[in-house]
């Protein structure tokens, strides 16, 4: 019974110095907006950065396969011109005659009309085309994995300012222990049952956790800023709180993780799309053997006038339109090898993504299997520490209570109150632990856009 009272005054106590700390601070917890992760991931896809850069890139892509169609069309070119001049000719001849011609204006008019389509060229153009739709593919899978990244990220950053604030409920309660034993040591000397160095030690001992808590709260605000950065919002707005508990997930399975992680990763899916561009750009390279085969048509017209003749022969008015067409071919015939070295380049290249693509899957196999282990482990870790926090808990309130009782020394309260100390600090992080590790997970299996 005595320890239950002890518990139920020591909460009270917390709660009224928490109070205190936050109306001197002047921002009250129900004063502050309670930021979600869900929220904080809204807006991270939004404005983050990555996301941003990699949509810029995904929509060039997009761009250029809204026109990949027209390279089965005709190319129609034309150009004019208009040319004014003015001539002043003297003339004198051996019989005499002499001829001025001085003052003649005339004026050009020239334009055309050029028509060229490519009806064969080993069909490369039906391989560019494929190979934009595929860069363009692309791009949005960079996305998707940019996105998963991103969201790994923000949902690391989130939890750690829920760690870390569950970190300064923990000092909050480890300092009204020792406000406690302030207290006790302080009543013990004054009636003369314990010397002034305990008194002192006990102020010790809660001045630097004051300093703890102060280090916490900075630490608090730095992370709030991290997580601002991620979400692309100004590093100061941090006058919003966060949950104070990190739910866990304790069902993945291995095996199910394992079988859908082929199809669901991002990674593997931006390199398998690699490969496959890398397959088209050899189609490319081989076409460049055939002929090419164009129609080509032309329209031209030449206009000229003037106002006089330089001589009779020498018309005043001219006008020629021309109107062409027909057929051409291109046979590559030799161009010192450059289409072979081309095409053998493009070989190695394609080669060179299929060693990628299964280099990516021995790397995301790899880190399945130590992101299960490290699942695994922390699983089993918070159920330990909840154990072992329990434990400390109640070993503290026993040694607080035979310390005032005088069965006990100071310095037996405070070795309990260090293991509680390191109890809740490992207790926190095997929590936090655990949801990088499951986070990990659902970012390898495609699992956090789903």
């Amino acid at each position: 019974m005595i320890t239950i009272m002890l518990f139920m005054m020591k909460n009270i106590k917390k709660c009224f110095f928490l109070f205190l700390l936050l109306v001197s601070a002047g921002v009250l917890k129900a004063q502050q907006q309670v930021l979600t992760l869900e929220q904080a991931i809204d807006v991270a896809l939004k404005n983050n950065f990555d996301i941003r850069l990699a949509r810029n890139t995904a929509e060039l892509s997009a761009n250029d396969y809204a026109y990949a169609n027209f390279a089965f069309v005709p190319r129609v070119n034309a150009t004019a011109g208009t040319t004014w001049n003015r001539t002043a000719t003297k003339q004198e001849f051996v019989n005499g005659t002499k001829r001025d011609t001085s003052g003649i204006k005339g004026n050009n008019l020239t334009g055309n009309v050029t028509l060229s389509w490519t009806l064969f060229d080993g069909l490369k153009m039906f391989a560019t085309r494929n190979k934009i739709a595929s860069i363009r593919d692309l791009g949005e899978l960079a996305i998707k994995d940019q996105v998963q990244n991103s969201i790994s990220t923000i949902i690391g950053g989130y939890y750690n300012i829920v760690q870390q604030k569950q970190q300064l409920k923990a000092l909050a309660e480890q300092m009204s222990i020792s406000e406690e034993r302030v207290k006790l040591s302080d009543a013990k000397f004054s009636t003369g049952l314990a010397p002034k160095t305990d008194l002192l030690q006990s102020k010790v001992d809660l001045n630097a956790q004051k300093a703890l808590y102060i280090r916490q709260q900075t630490l608090i605000e730095q992370s709030k800023a991290l997580l601002n950065q991620l979400m692309a919002v100004p590093a100061g707005a941090t006058g919003y709180d966060v949950v104070d508990s990190i739910p866990l997930n304790s069902g993945l399975s291995f095996a199910v993780l394992q079988q859908n992680i082929a199809n669901n990763n991002t990674a593997i899916k931006v390199q398998q799309q690699n490969v496959n561009i890398s397959a088209l750009t050899v189609r490319e390279r081989k076409a460049d053997y055939f002929p090419v085969i164009s129609f080509n048509s032309g329209y031209n017209y030449n206009r000229n006038t003037s106002n006089a003749a330089s001589n009779a022969f020498s018309p005043r008015f001219s006008r020629n339109a021309v109107f062409n067409y027909g057929f051409t071919a291109a046979i590559p015939i030799f161009n010192g090898f450059n289409v072979k070295r081309q095409v053998q380049n493009a070989r190695i290249d394609f080669d060179f993504q299929n060693i990628t693509l299964d280099n990516v899957r021995s790397q995301v196999d790899l880190s399945l299997n130590n992101a299960f282990k490290d699942y695994e482990y922390y699983k089993k870790q918070v159920s330990l520490e909840e154990e072992t926090n329990d434990l400390a808990r109640e070993n503290a309130m026993v040694a607080l209570e035979r310390f005032k009782q005088g069965v006990s020394t100071i310095l037996e309260v405070k070795i309990a109150q260090q293991s509680l100390e390191d109890s809740y600090y490992r207790l926190i992080q095997a929590r936090y632990n655990t949801k990088l590790a499951e986070t990990e997970l659902g970012r390898l299996n495609g699992a956090l856009l789903q």
